[in-house]
């Protein structure tokens, strides 16, 4: 870590913030990783791996997008399961969802803004 910027693992650095890479709940001798602004995740999720309780939020935005694998993410009104990577599900403040890695799935999750 440098002034003004960082690189590293995401595996590595988020390892003990339960996949969290970027929030307002990272220390700030983290540097730029630590944000009232947005919350970024990257999660490995054994296949069966699954939140089957609808989970809400009426604060946030969420983006939930497929590295690899395949993951179903269900949201109030529907629902997708994602094989390509790439693939993503999108919703706004208010809407319930769950989700489940139908496959060992690696999903990109990023919120905004960082709730406190």
């Amino acid at each position: 870590m440098s002034d003004g910027w960082t690189a590293g693992n995401a595996n590595e650095d988020a390892a003990d913030t339960r996949g969290w890479l970027v929030g307002h709940f990272i220390d700030p001798s983290q540097g730029v990783r630590a944000s009232k602004d947005v919350e970024v995740k990257w999660a490995n999720h054994p296949a069966g791996d699954k939140r089957p309780a609808w989970t809400s939020d009426d604060q946030r935005t969420t983006l939930v997008m497929l590295v690899s694998g395949e993951f179903r993410v269900e949201v109030t009104g529907g629902g997708k399961v994602m094989t390509r990577q790439g693939d993503y599900v999108m919703w706004g403040p208010g809407v319930d969802h769950s989700w489940e890695a139908l496959a060992d799935s690696v999903v990109l999750t990023v919120r905004w803004p960082s709730a406190t």
